[in-house]
């Protein structure tokens, strides 16, 4: 589903009522058991306070009138792949596909269609971030129907029935139900996908995938791993330009996804569909097109609120490391699960050089296992590559990496099950407990109340080692899942982690808390071939009707609307350096407020971590830690450049998303 190695336990789905808080003894029994040294000093304690339901002493000292913030993330869609046709109102200016020339609003190529044109490089023999490249495609390989589901099921989606859909979801407007019927391709899980017109003439670079792929149809899930999305991304000074001073030009997509083995030639050798690396083929260069009716929720939101068009995933790769860096504003590291750095298994580090006698083929990486690389270590494979470049830049970039730390790159399950017990300690797919700081330590230290709402909690918590069909949800997406001091205390878990029907419970009775991080479950989250973006759309509708249906909680309320990831579609936005870890592609931000009205397109260059600057900033908060990102200042740019900060590292902390009465001091 979501981009998991080879999980011990992945991600699931399921439905049921949410628990009932313990009574507070309780809570204070379970808590003397486990032992309160295991509680980091700086937070705050769990008094009666922190619970669910009950508001923090300091939730309305706020710097603007927000005092609610709702943050929604979905799955893998890069800003291009779904805006890229998108109109603002006039007066608005919005960098995509459309307005850079690249396509015209029927989909068709634009005459700057070359800007995305793939191309393929020469045998790298050592990873590099930019190789050499041997010639530009003609035609980019089809794409495949890699997992995208081939029929209706009984339990998962599309279902077979309504009966079955009802029984496994339950986070989507009334009208979207019937999408979790529809959309199986008719074809074979990882073969060329001949519902997309004119599969084998493509063209050289990105392609309209609807209407031959409708666009209530399940689609493949291109490659998004770390190294290869560095590699995708193709950065190097030697291609520099003041409207691009990183140097990124997201030329080898299709070269990374296919590449497996060389030719006499010593060109690479893309292999039949049915037979890649990883099956997806040029997937990564499809987007959708809302002049033609694609994501209309979407649309309808930016139409009415505001659209960020420089909004960026955090990381390079996946899932997991993305949602850590919104959780803790870093990275985490692998650790004897007592705060204290270690060596993981040898087959557990990254290693993207490729094997003897192929091109491109990664010997260690984030899918067959890899996850680590101690980044401050340059004799490390792939890690030379990255922090060259960094440091080649005219403003040279600080890796930030620690010596000894061997930070998670891809996706590992986090250190602890539901119930606060270890996840298979030290085994392979799962990080050890961190002891890293993160927002909720912040948030609990100022008394400030916040949840997290996965979708099917309830039932990962019920028994995490049980087969459940309508099980999803998504472990490595929860921050917190991965804390010592959260998940190792009853009190805490009961206060902050909560299914996503205790969501719609609190915006039933106005007792949200001042911050809501929300995730849908693995079947509407929006992932390519697991999901379908209209699910999204349906999940995020019902949030905002509840909200609107209830005036006095809407006209205080934020919501982030965001993607975790690009999921590795193109995108053909800028891309600022910030550290050794990304940032990647642009992926989609809607900011929906009373106060973000008017179709408005804010160009402020962002990340995961600028929605945490903006939460600090209204609660007048801290950064996180002294090293966390949350401590970059603000962008500053060139009146002829508003994408690229000319102070980098900097983050917006989006506050200019939002027309306020009165303007709160920068935080």
């Amino acid at each position: 589903m979501r981009c998991m190695a080879a999980p011990l336990r992945p991600p699931g789905k399921g439905r049921t009522r949410r628990a009932r808080a313990a009574p507070v003894a309780a809570m204070a029994a379970a808590l003397s058991l486990l032992g309160m040294a295991l509680i980091q000093a700086q937070q705050a304690p769990a008094d009666a306070a922190s619970r669910r339901g009950v508001q923090g002493s300091h939730d309305k000292d706020t710097a603007s009138p927000i005092k609610h913030v709702i943050v929604i993330i979905g799955e893998n869609r890069s800003f291009d792949h779904v805006y890229a046709t998108y109109t603002p109102r006039p007066g608005q200016h919005l960098a995509n596909l459309l307005s850079r020339g690249i396509v015209n609003a029927d989909g068709t190529p634009g005459r700057n269609h070359a800007a995305s044109a793939q191309r393929a490089a020469t045998d790298t023999r050592r990873y590099a971030i930019s190789p050499p490249k041997a010639y530009a495609y003609l035609n980019i390989p089809p794409p495949g129907t890699h997992d995208a589901p081939s029929s209706p099921s009984d339990t998962k989606p599309p279902f077979s029935s309504m009966a079955a859909a009802r029984a496994a979801e339950h986070d989507l407007a009334d009208d979207y139900y019937p999408f979790l019927l529809t959309g199986a391709t008719g074809l074979p899980a990882n073969v060329t996908d001949t519902r997309i017109a004119n599969f084998e003439h493509l063209g050289p670079g990105v392609f309209q995938l609807t209407p031959a792929v409708r666009y209530d149809d399940y689609a493949a899930s291109p490659v998004h791993r770390f190294y290869q999305m560095w590699q995708q991304t193709d950065c190097s000074v030697a291609h520099a330009s003041a409207a691009n001073p990183s140097g990124c030009r997201s030329d080898l997509f299709a070269w990374v996804e296919v590449s497996v083995g060389a030719g006499s030639n010593g060109q690479p050798q893309p292999l039949p569909v049915t037979n890649m690396s990883t099956g997806e083929g040029s997937t990564a260069l499809e987007f959708y097109n809302m002049q033609r009716g694609d994501a209309p929720y979407l649309k309808e939101l930016a139409d009415r609120y505001t659209l960020s068009d420089n909004m960026h995933q955090s990381v390079q790769g996946g899932t997991g490391a993305n949602h850590i860096m919104f959780g803790f504003a870093d990275a985490l590291w692998y650790s004897d699960g007592r705060g204290h750095p270690a060596t993981p298994a040898a087959d557990q580090i990254e290693n993207p050089d490729p094997q003897a006698g192929t091109d491109n083929w990664y010997d260690e990486d984030g899918y067959t296992g890899g996850s680590y690389s101690a980044c401050a270590d340059l004799s490390q494979p792939g890690v030379s590559a990255v922090v060259s470049y960094l440091e080649s830049l005219p403003r040279p970039i600080n890796p930030r990496c620690e010596a000894g730390h061997y930070y998670l790159l891809n996706n590992m399950n986090p250190g602890f099950n539901a119930d606060g017990t270890l996840a298979k300690r030290y085994s392979a797919f799962t990080i050890p407990p961190s002891s890293v700081r993160h927002i909720g330590d912040v948030l609990m230290q100022a008394d400030i109340s916040f949840s997290y709402f996965g979708a099917d909690w309830n039932i990962y918590q019920g028994d995490p080692a049980a087969a459940n069909p309508y099980d999803a949800y998504c472990n490595i997406c929860n921050p917190f899942q991965y804390a010592t001091d959260i998940m190792t205390n009853p009190a805490l878990r009961q206060a902050h982690i909560h299914d996503t029907d205790a969501f719609y419970s609190d915006i039933a009775a106005e007792t949200l808390p001042a911050v809501s991080i929300v995730k849908p479950s693995g079947f509407v989250d929006g992932h390519p071939a697991s999901s379908k973006l209209d699910l999204f759309e349906g999940f995020v509708k019902k949030i905002v009707d509840q909200l609107r249906a209830h005036p006095q909680l809407w006209s205080d309320t934020a919501i982030f609307v965001t993607f975790d990831e690009g999921g590795g579609y193109y995108d053909s936005g800028y891309i600022q350096p910030l550290d050794f870890f990304g940032d990647g592609p642009r992926i989609p931000l809607l900011i929906v407020s009373p106060y973000s009205e008017g179709g408005l397109v804010n160009h402020a260059y962002a990340d995961h971590v600028s929605i945490i600057k903006f939460i600090e900033r209204n609660w007048r908060l801290r950064p996180i830690t002294a090293r966390s990102r949350d401590n970059f200042p603000n962008p500053r740019t060139r009146r002829d450049n508003p994408y690229a900060p000319t102070n980098s590292p900097a983050l917006s902390d989006l506050w200019d998303a939002f027309h306020f009465p009165q303007r709160a001091p920068p935080h």
